[in-house]
Order: C-alpha cells, then structure tokens, then sequence
C-alpha cells in the first residue's frame, strides 16, 4: 500500500513538472514581458548547416579567458522585460533581466567577472559583480553549477529576486505573476515563447514595427507568443502570435487591419530577388493567416528550419559578433 502511495505521488509529481514552465524562467523576478529560448533542439535543427562564426576580438578573448562559448554551451535563455519610466534615461525604453543555463559556470568565468567588475556585493550567499557598459551597471551573479544571472536595471532589486527565488526553484509554478497567468497558454514543445509585453523591443513612438513593416498594436499589448515544431511536417516550424485586446470591437478591427497589411507585405517582397532571407520572408507570408475568436487575435505562419539554417549560415560567413557574459547585448 505504501509503495503505491509512493509511485502515485511520485507520477504527480512527473506530471506536474511537465506542466510546469522551465526552471531558468521560474527564477525570472517580476516584469512586463518574458521571453523563452531552448537552443538545445534549435542547435539540433540547424547543426548540419551552420559554419562556424567568424569571432571578434573581444568575444575571443573572452571564450580563451572562460571557455565559454555561447554558440556551444548556451542551452537555455530567459529573459525578463522591464518597462523604464524614462525612455530617454541610460537604459532606453527596456531594461532586461536574465538567467542563462548551460556549461557557463566556474572559477574561469569567476575570475573573468572579477577582473572586469568595478565592485561587488554579497547576497544570500552569491557575489553579484557590478560591470561598467556605456552608463549603465550590468550586474551578474553565478546561482549555481549551470546557471548565471543578469540584469541591467538600475537597481539590484531584480537580480536579488532571481537569487531568492532560486531557494523554491523545486517548486513547479513558482514564477511570476505573469508566468502564472500566461504559462498554461504556451503551446507543449515550443522551443521558445514569450508572454506579456513581449513587443516591447520592437516599440518605436508607441507602435510596434517588424520588418519595417509597423503593426496595428500598441507597444504594451499582451501577447503570447510561440515557436512549436510541427511533429507532423518534418523540418517545418508553427509561428503562432495570440493578442489579448482590450474588447471585441477592438480584436475585430486589429485583424482586419493585420490582414491588410499581410497582404501588403506579400506586395511589397514579390519583387525581391532570390535570397535565403527574402526566400525566408516570402514563404513566412505566403503561410501566414490571421483569425480572431473573441477578443483574442490570432496571427499562425510557418517556417522551415532549412531556411533558418540558410539565413544564420549566411550571416555567419559575414562575420557575427557575440556578446560576452557580463557585457550589455543592447548596446
């Protein structure tokens, strides 16, 4: 009896793990928008056709100085967005914090961190190293074997909450309350996400513009968005876009909209010359549907993972250049 009692709370617990966001976005501390990348199953996708990038001298140094290489040890990401009450202020409109997973830990990164660090402070027992980048303060922590926080905010609040919430990381829906909210709205598989106010980096004068192309949505718009590959079709990838509107009327006029600008768009590339990216973006658009259901609109395209291959390939033979830990990748 008691080893059925034991089996069953231990399947729960399988179960509810699998529910469970991952444990690097757990640790994210409260904020507008979050973002999610497995690169695991991406390397996987495009292993065969990626060259190896071109390494500037500083990235370099700092693989020598580690050896750490982003390209290989990186595994997961998630990063929070933070809405700046000055836009203009050192941080721009968004400031970020993150906790990165994989080999990216040990006295190598240690050291490097201590040589560039300007100070430190000791928290719950973890040294967060304060580093210089262009008049803002990068601070980094390493919170265990396998995983380094950062944040760019202009106070330690944010990276203090990662380290704190890294003592219940065991629970599966400990998170943000944004997490708790959005999470079950994620596809199961999605090798990255983003839920919340993920436009913000792409805000511009209160709009959202991708690919020169600016949608009808407001930059703090709630989205829930997805990359899932689809099990049935081999190699190809499902885009999914979900936005919450603040009424009916208004979710019916964003997808009218939405839908014209597609249309546009589709316009505009059909000139474009053989290219894997304009390839990419052609066959992005010709895939895309826009569809609402109350007050909720619904954008779906697909994508091969040849043509993303292609496209990093492409860049990659151009020289690519990659930010170190500790240094600000807004900049």
């Amino acid at each position: 009896m008691v080893v059925a009692a034991v089996l069953v709370l231990l399947g729960l617990a399988i179960f509810l793990r699998s529910k469970a966001p991952p444990e690097a976005a757990r640790l994210l501390p409260e904020s507008d928008g979050i973002f999610y990348l497995n690169f695991k199953p991406v390397r996987a996708f495009l292993r065969k056709d990626l060259k190896p990038p071109q390494r500037v001298p500083d990235y370099q140094q700092f693989v020598d100085a580690t050896g750490i290489d982003w390209e290989r040890d990186l595994d997961e990401a998630a990063i929070a967005l933070h809405r700046m009450p000055n836009p203009n202020g050192p941080n721009g409109p968004v400031a970020y914090s993150m906790v990165l997973e994989g080999k990216l830990t040990g006295t190598r990164l240690k050291a490097w961190l201590t040589a560039h660090a300007a100070s430190q402070e000791s928290y719950a027992g973890r040294t967060i190293y304060s580093i210089p980048s262009e008049g803002r303060t990068v601070r980094v922590a390493q919170i265990g074997y396998d995983m380094v926080a950062v944040s760019n905010t202009p106070t330690p609040e944010q990276i203090h909450s990662i380290i704190d919430r890294r003592r219940t990381a065991a629970l599966p829906f400990a998170g943000s309350t944004l997490l708790s909210h959005h999470f079950h709205e994620v596809p199961l598989l999605a090798l990255a996400w983003g839920v919340g106010q993920i436009g913000l980096p792409f805000s511009e004068s209160g709009a959202i513009q991708i690919f020169g192309f600016r949608l009808p949505l407001e930059d703090g718009a709630t989205l829930i968005a997805s990359v899932t590959p689809m099990l049935r079709l081999r190699g190809e990838l499902r885009l999914r876009v979900e936005e919450i509107a603040p009424t009916e009327p208004a979710a019916a006029s964003q997808a009218e909209a939405l839908g014209m600008l597609v249309n546009m768009a589709r316009g505009f590339t059909a000139p474009l010359g053989p290219d894997p990216a304009n390839d990419a973006l052609k066959h992005l658009l010709a895939t895309t549907e826009v569809s609402r259901k109350n007050d909720r609109v619904v954008v779906t395209a697909t994508l091969h993972s040849a043509q993303l291959a292609q496209i990093a390939a492409g860049e990659n033979s151009q020289g690519e250049q990659v930010t170190p830990a500790g240094q600000d990748a807004s900049k």
